[in-house]
């Protein structure tokens, strides 16, 4: 096992440009001749790990996350199947290196164009070219936000940007949502320039998975938690079947915990209690079944015909937070879309806004009123005639929360 890499850390300094060298800490590296099981010994014994750095030579050539391995260790029979082999099996052989003299500015541009894993993984930091140590993504968050704070006349500025990289990461799912979907709505609204909601669109050979998030807090607070979220979301729809909802809010609300410091063993050393209520859906082309687990959030249904609204509610338990249980199993639903069928969902930005004569929350009432007295329109005219109500509701109150909806007429998919 490769000895322990030391960096120092000291404050972020006032005369100069920070540079990624004041990111980098201290961590344990292993060799690539190391064997899994020396991988899984240090998990074991540094539970604050996040990612493990490979090396050989000195130079870094990959980096093991955390939750990928245990999640492939913990998988039958792999542990005698993979103990005693090479490390590198489950490492990402593409992390992202930089040399630790890069300044915080282009390591931030780096890592966004770089994706989301450099965030939530960590990024490898070398000195000519040997190892010096892993810089993390809160971290890099953290002194960017204080760079900031120092430059009271650029902080609008920086959130105009920000906000632009948010709507740039959401436009790829809502140009798949609209590529793939032919009678299709979604509406995006951050109460501040950026927001705490996000949403998430995959197509594959046999169907498609759909995502709605509404993450803790909303402005630049809650932008932070949809950078760490939709990253888990990402990870979790690789790794595991988004054909199965309900596991995948599971291992996002497990990533979101263990970065966190959200888990049992970790609780009280933290003052993070942050997550998101969700609703994933999976759409099975072949049979037109709808498959949806919900965390705090339901789903809308009107199916041709049918004289109301029915509500399917997810679970009443959020997704990471410091009081669900890190092995709580959502639950998924099937539900049979004849063509014709309307699809809502909704964050709670809408249902809870504050408006009208008594001053009273817009409701779900209200919602399956707007989708009844519609039934017949098209999604787009749909979603437009629900901002319409809202605004009047609204009228002169403040706006809570950041607004998200998905309209869906089902239809089948595009070819």
């Amino acid at each position: 096992m490769q000895a322990q890499f030391n960096a120092s850390r000291g404050s972020l300094p006032h005369f100069r440009q920070p540079s990624a060298a004041d990111l980098c800490a201290s961590m344990t590296a292993i060799s690539s001749e190391d064997t899994n099981q020396s991988v899984l010994d240090v998990f074991n014994a540094e539970r604050e790990l996040i990612s493990l750095p490979v090396l050989e030579n000195g130079r870094p050539i990959g980096l093991i996350n955390r939750n990928i391995f245990m999640s492939q260790m913990s998988k039958p029979f792999h542990r005698e199947l993979y103990g005693k082999k090479s490390c590198i099996a489950f490492m990402d052989k593409e992390p992202l290196i930089v040399e630790d003299s890069l300044g915080i500015e282009s390591l931030t541009f780096r890592a966004v164009e770089y994706g989301e894993k450099s965030l939530a993984d960590g990024f490898i930091l070398t000195r000519d070219g040997q190892f010096a140590g892993v810089g993390h993504g809160l971290q890099l968050m953290r002194v960017v936000a204080d760079m900031q704070a120092e430059r009271n006349r650029q902080i609008m500025h920086s959130i105009d940007y920000a906000s632009v990289i948010q709507r740039a990461t959401l436009q790829v799912s809502r140009a798949m949502l609209t590529d793939t979907l032919s009678d299709a709505s979604l509406i995006w609204e951050p109460r501040d320039v950026v927001g705490g909601d996000f949403y998430h669109f995959a197509r594959f050979a046999d169907g498609w998975f759909a995502g709605v998030a509404d993450c803790t807090g909303h402005g630049v607070p809650g932008a932070f938690m949809t950078l760490i979220s939709t990253s888990m979301l990402s990870q979790a729809i690789e790794r595991n079947n988004p054909r199965d909802p309900a596991s995948v809010l599971a291992e996002v609300s497990r990533g979101i915990k263990q970065m966190l410091g959200q888990t049992a063993e970790r609780a009280a050393q933290t003052d993070s209690n942050d997550g998101m209520d969700a609703a994933f859906m999976w759409f099975d082309n072949a049979t037109q079944t709808l498959t949806f687990a919900g965390a705090r959030t339901a789903l809308y249904l009107l199916y041709p015909d049918a004289p109301q609204i029915e509500m399917i509610e997810g679970d009443r338990v959020g997704v990471g937070y410091v009081d669900s249980a890190e092995d709580y199993t959502w639950h998924n639903r099937s539900l049979q879309m004849p063509a014709g069928t309307l699809m809502f969902v909704t964050t709670d930005g809408l249902i809870d806004q504050i408006g009208g004569k008594k001053r009273i929350a817009f409701g779900k009432r209200r919602v399956r009123e707007l989708l009844l007295a519609h039934r017949n329109e098209p999604a787009s005219y749909i979603t437009d005639a629900i901002l319409a109500e809202f605004a009047n509701w609204q009228a002169a109150e403040t706006r809570r929360d950041d607004l998200t909806c998905l309209c869906v007429r089902m239809k089948g998919t595009k070819p």
